[in-house]
Formats: structure tokens, C-alpha cells, sequence
């Protein structure tokens, strides 16, 4: 989506998703890679100001380059976090889960947070293998008491089975339009503090809009892994 598109499509005003107003929640957002905290939930990090943000990405703690990139885009949306040395790249070779559920645990503040964030079981597009495992560990560990919070919200975009780029899922339980200025930070982080080209799928994805499934209970969260692997 270039600027013009983005004014033509997002008039709305800017409002905090935080239903206590003032009250701080705390809110780990857990993503395989840098770019996934700025890509699908960049504009609800800087509309809700109030909370206390920690964000653990999974991979490229040893790619230097790629770990600068990922502390000055955290600077950027005023979050912390740290970074961890899953191994990624073009193979996509599985990961145990049983594996990166201990390294979720070890990256994580021992807090009990009012908000989990992560990915979608089913992925944010087709068909990219991190983002199901994180999802499947981090609600197994939600699952199992072994991670506390009160809710989780998994991300909510679809890519018509790469028939588009992932757009957020309007019927989703939370759903948010913003002003045109969120959307130009979070663009800027993605071509300039990550450095992606204006033509890259990274650019041209970066949402205006931002959808997430929302759970209550672990078991609802749990009960959607188990939807997915029959389907």
C-alpha cells in the first residue's frame, strides 16, 4: 500500500484498544522474527501508550545487522524486548515444539501479564512454518499454566491462500483502523529502520488496519490448534 492509498482508505481517529483508560496492562507480544512486531501489531503498540510492552522475537539474535535493526525499531515504538537464536531461513526446516516452548520460558520476564500477542495457528499468510510453531508453543504453555495471563490474542490476517497480500480479518474479535500518521510511522520502521524496499512484500503489506482473535481461556486458544491440524 503506497501514502496515497493509505489517506484514501484511513480516516479514522486514532483510539486506545485499552477498555480501563488510563490503567497500565502489561503485554508480551511473542513473534518468530524482527519486522513481526512493527508488521502486525505496530499500530496497536503506539495507540496504546499506557501499556507495558515486552516483546520477544524467536530468531536472529546472532545476526547482528538484523538484532540492531530489531532494538531501534523497539526504541521507535518506546518497548522493550530481546531476541533470541532460533534457527531460521528459506529451508524452514520444523522445530520441536516440546524445544522452543524451553526457549520461549527462557526469554520471558518470570510476570504475570494481563495480555499475550502472537501468532495465529494457521499463520498471518501461506504458509509459513514460524509463525504456526510459535503459536502452537506459546498457547501450549498458556495451556499448561506454564505462561500467566489473563488473555491471549493470536493475529488475524488471511492471504486468500496467496491470492493477495495478508489483509487483517474485519470480523475478527478485535479490529482497528488507524490514522494515517500510525500507519506512515509503522511504514517508515518496516522501509527505513528495517530497511525493506518500497517494492519488497514487507512494504507492500504494512497494514493500516490491524485484527487479532481474542481468548479468554486457554482452552478456547488450545482447542484452535486442534482445529487446525484437522484441517
Amino acid at each position: 500500500m503506497n501514502v496515497t492509498s493509505a489517506i484514501s482508505k484511513t480516516s479514522s481517529t486514532d483510539i486506545s484498544m485499552d477498555a480501563s483508560g488510563s490503567a497500565t496492562k502489561t503485554v508480551v507480544i511473542i513473534v518468530a522474527h524482527p519486522d513481526d512486531e512493527t508488521l502486525w501489531a505496530g499500530g496497536t503498540i503506539m495507540v496504546n501508550s499506557s501499556w507495558k510492552c515486552y516483546v520477544v522475537c524467536l530468531c536472529c539474535k546472532d545476526d547482528m545487522e538484523q538484532a540492531s535493526r530489531f532494538y531501534k525499531a523497539l526504541k521507535i515504538l518506546k518497548v522493550q524486548g530481546i531476541m533470541g537464536d532460533i534457527k531460521d531461513g528459506p529451508e524452514q526446516k520444523p522445530l520441536n515444539v516440546d524445544d522452543l516452548e524451553r526457549k520461549i520460558i527462557s526469554l520471558l520476564p518470570p510476570w504475570h501479564f494481563d495480555l499475550i500477542i502472537t501468532h495465529n495457528p494457521n499463520g498471518e499468510y501461506t504458509s509459513y512454518i514460524r509463525y504456526k510453531e510459535t503459536a502452537k508453543a506459546v498457547i501450549n504453555l498458556w495451556y499448561k499454566r506454564k505462561l500467566s495471563s489473563s488473555e491471549l490474542w493470536t493475529f488475524a490476517y488471511e492471504d486468500g491462500n496467496k491470492a493477495y497480500h495478508p489483509r487483517p480479518i474485519i470480523q475478527a474479535s478485535v479490529h482497528q483502523n488507524f490514522s494515517v500518521l500510525t500507519w506512515l510511522r509503522k511504514y517508515i520502521i518496516i522501509t527505513k529502520t528495517y530497511g525493506f524496499k518500497t517494492n519488497s512484500f514487507e512494504a507492500k503489506t504494512t497494514p493500516s488496519s490491524e485484527a487479532f482473535w481474542q481468548y479468554k481461556r486457554p482452552e478456547d486458544a488450545y482447542g484452535l490448534i486442534n482445529q487446525f491440524k484437522k484441517l
